[in-house]
């Protein structure tokens, strides 16, 4: 017990000392267990002609992009499709979830048959905080309660996000946004 708390607060004065780089200072859980740190979002330059407002997801980069007016966007670490999962179009946001539900679609339970016929939403629910329904697909933009997924190819095709930057993304995109993924 006394050399569990001697190591937590070894790492706890080297991952929150003086200087440390940000990436440190949120390393830790509540019980100063080290975590898997995500990719921090990012305020960056974008010259893409897409109008304010646009979601464009970059599969092979990993990066997920909220454009904002002035040539900005936000910039998002993301977990996309492993191979054979991938995929490329544009769509809109049909509908959006505060702790969604989650039903595995039949190709899904045929392929994982262990999976459960349904969950309700919560910090379990492998949807995560929130998720974005795209129109005309089985795809979502949703949280993760796996954040070390996040910048892998490892779903089922959804674009998977920290539960921290998904909700920050649903409280930016609105009903109808146009999404745009891009290998």
């Amino acid at each position: 017990m006394i050399r569990s708390i001697i190591r937590n607060l070894v790492l706890a004065c080297f991952f929150l000392a003086p200087g440390a780089p940000p990436v440190f200072a949120s390393a830790l859980d509540w019980q100063l267990q080290p975590i898997a740190s995500p990719i921090p979002r990012e305020l960056v330059g974008f010259d893409g002609r897409e109008a304010p407002g646009t979601i464009i997801i970059r599969t092979e980069e990993r990066r997920l992009y909220f454009v904002l007016p002035d040539h900005r966007a936000l910039r998002y670490g993301v977990g996309v499709g492993r191979p054979g999962f991938t995929w490329m179009g544009v769509t809109h946001i049909a509908n959006k979830r505060e702790w969604p539900d989650w039903t595995p679609p039949p190709q899904m339970l045929r392929r994982r048959p262990d999976l459960p016929r349904h969950m309700e939403g919560g910090v379990d629910n492998p949807l995560g905080a929130r998720a974005m329904y795209l129109a005309g697909t089985l795809y979502r933009i949703h949280g993760s309660n796996e954040p070390d997924t996040i910048g892998q190819a490892v779903s089922s095709g959804c674009i998977r996000m920290t539960n921290a930057d998904v909700v920050d993304l649903y409280s930016r995109a609105r009903l109808g946004a146009r999404v745009v993924v891009t290998r």
